[in-house]
């Protein structure tokens, strides 16, 4: 009896197991065009069905209610599952509690804690609300303690954050979070996929086993992106400002050049056995969908259309 599953069988049932999980980062809207936008956005997105969307939290709780609504509105219009950012800045224990408690009440199980940045901005002196949570641990064990059935994700940063002291100090950190019950890492923006995996080797050396999703910013704007990610400690290598050069009145081949570099960098990671990638969409869809497509990701309509 012949077998009916050919090499060529084989090797596409073996790529269809090993589609990648994806998510995706929005930020809530302040005006009436950016509500449009990004749920066209969330509209256009949703059908390559990602494991979770997260949604943004301003500096000093600024977008609290917009971030809410948002959520809400994913819950309730969407079969997608929303993942709330929360951070520590600005507000008592008294009061984080109680966005968590509202976020239970309405089904969210998923929580992004962040230690968040300083209210006057990146680059000003952090200081903690001094009867808050002090530190990114400290508000995950809270958020469990609270509600157990709660997922809580974490940030990592594979260029360490620009407060640590040194790597060590940074992944110190990050094992207070895990022991405290995260049980996701998502990373800052990197361009350099060496600086991932270094960071990987390092995370995995003191028995941290949780998940480190590299987190993928395709680059709109270069100038404004670059502007925005060094604030945060990411480095923009020479190579890929290269790439953007001579295009500043330029925004179709900008967008071409993002995609590339992005697709190119997600490939790459792929190619070593990366299976999970976050994606910044800065509520955009295009480059973020064409990103996954490359990685062999399809929406549910074109799928049943092959």
């Amino acid at each position: 009896m012949t077998d009916l599953t050919t090499p060529a069988t084989a090797d596409r049932q073996d790529r269809h197991l090993k589609r990648p999980a994806i998510s995706f980062e929005f930020f809530p809207p302040k005006t009436e065009e950016m509500e449009r936008n990004l749920w066209e956005t969330i509209n256009r997105l949703a059908p390559l069905e990602p494991k979770f969307v997260s949604v943004t939290y301003g500096a000093g709780g600024s977008t609290r209610e917009r971030t809410h609504s948002t959520i809400t509105r994913i819950l309730q219009e969407t079969a997608l599952l929303p993942a709330a950012h929360l951070t520590c800045v600005g507000a008592s224990r008294g009061e984080i509690d109680e966005i968590v408690d509202r976020y239970h009440e309405v089904g969210v199980r998923h929580i992004v804690a962040l230690r968040g940045d300083p209210v006057g901005g990146i680059g000003t002196p952090y200081a903690s609300h001094p009867e808050g949570y002090q530190s990114s641990a400290e508000l995950v064990a809270g958020i469990k303690n609270r509600h157990g059935d709660i997922e809580v994700s974490v940030s990592a940063y594979p260029e360490k954050h620009p407060e640590s002291r040194d790597f060590d100090a940074d992944i110190d950190t990050l094992k207070a979070k895990v022991d405290a019950g995260a049980t996701r890492a998502i990373t800052q923006v990197f361009f350099d996929n060496d600086l991932y995996f270094r960071y990987l080797d390092r995370v995995r050396a003191r028995g941290i086993d949780i998940p480190i999703v590299p987190g993928i910013m395709p680059m709109h704007n270069f100038k404004q992106a670059r502007n925005f990610v060094t604030r945060n400690g990411t480095s923009v290598p020479d190579w890929l400002a290269a790439k953007f050069e001579g295009l500043d009145d330029d925004a179709e081949t900008r967008k071409l050049v993002a995609a590339t570099v992005a697709a190119g960098q997600v490939q790459k990671l792929a190619k070593h056995g990366v299976d999970t990638f976050h994606f910044y969409t800065m509520n955009r869809a295009d480059l973020v969908f064409a990103i996954s497509h490359l990685l062999g990701i399809r929406a549910k309509s074109a799928q049943k259309a092959a």
